[in-house]
């Protein structure tokens, strides 16, 4: 491959991955917008969200070979049960251990996302015990899992160095579309209103009858959500799961959150592309053992000059 070509596969694979990177910065972000929460259980829900793929493959007798009808029939109803799963789980997080320190200390619900977040992890290590032969019968619950290969790994591009795949292509399918959905909801519905007016001011929100736990509700479904989509695409793109992958899937959503600015949706769109390319050049042109440092130094350096964020609102913080 001459250098401009792998110039262009490492952008697609950087976008690729940067896509899903945002999805999940957006669930960071939408309840760190309205509650002001750093939910560090996010990333392991994204990780449930892979698990029960992996279980709905198994379920469903999913397999290879490949064709049209196992990527018709496979992925389309991944599509629906994990979101709606993700979504569900984390809106009981939030009814049963957020809400109830919604007026407390600021330390004690980010301690509580925590200890979530271990709740998670210690269900995906059960999970991963189950004896379905996807699990490999549970043999080894702490081992990463191979997922099904459900979506072609053929070059659409025909004898072109440069790879392009059906999985990109989904990637993109899927995630443009909630991208520009989210967007829309939040700027030009009721719903939207009511979630920026209680991020704004909870008190004058409910003032004026806004329901302000049923929003912050909605946004932790929102949230949940997408990280259900992103647990789907992630699999399909990746091909392998395990119990501790939201550790570090959520620290890239996290940082991707900060560097585009917390609080702002478009920033985290932002700040996941960003991570996601500069992930994919770092493992090219440097190397693998020094992505996690460049990343963070591209982080530290951009917080430096812009500490809210590449599109992050300089207002002053509430007390």
């Amino acid at each position: 491959m001459t250098n401009s070509e792998v110039l262009v596969q490492q952008l697609i694979i950087g976008l690729s991955n940067g896509m899903i990177i945002a999805l999940i910065a957006l669930g960071y972000t939408m309840v760190y917008g309205i509650v002001e929460l750093i939910n560090f259980s996010h990333g392991d829900l994204f990780m449930l969200g892979t698990f029960l793929a992996l279980t709905v493959v198994g379920a469903l007798g999913l397999g290879e070979p490949l064709d049209g009808q196992v990527i018709t029939w496979g992925v389309i109803p991944l599509l629906i049960i994990v979101p709606v799963f993700c979504a569900a789980v984390n809106w009981t997080a939030d009814r049963l251990a957020y809400r109830p320190l919604r007026n407390a200390p600021r330390l004690a619900p980010l301690v509580s996302a925590i200890g979530v977040s271990f709740v998670y992890m210690n269900i995906g290590l059960f999970w991963g015990g189950l004896p379905m032969e996807v699990f490999n019968m549970g043999t080894a619950p702490a081992a990463p899992k191979d997922f099904t290969a459900l979506v072609s790994y053929d070059n659409l591009l025909g004898d072109s160095n440069i790879t392009l795949t059906a999985k990109e292509v989904l990637v993109f399918a899927v995630t443009t579309p909630l991208l520009m959905a989210l967007t829309v909801m939040v700027k030009y519905t009721r719903l939207g209103r009511a979630m920026r007016a209680v991020a704004q001011e909870p008190t004058a929100a409910r003032l004026v009858g806004i329901h302000v736990d049923s929003v912050i509700g909605v946004a932790f479904i929102l949230g949940g959500a997408l990280a259900g989509f992103a647990s789907v695409i992630y699999a399909l793109y990746n091909n392998t799961i395990y119990f501790q992958m939201g550790f570090r899937v959520g620290m890239d959503a996290f940082t991707a959150a900060v560097l585009g600015g917390i609080g702002s949706l478009p920033g985290a769109v932002l700040g996941g592309i960003l991570i996601g390319v500069i992930r994919a050049f770092s493992d090219q042109y440097i190397a693998t053992e020094w992505t996690n440092v460049v990343v963070f130094a591209v982080l530290i350096l951009a917080l430096f000059f812009r500490p809210s964020g590449l599109l992050g609102s300089t207002a002053a913080e509430k007390v």
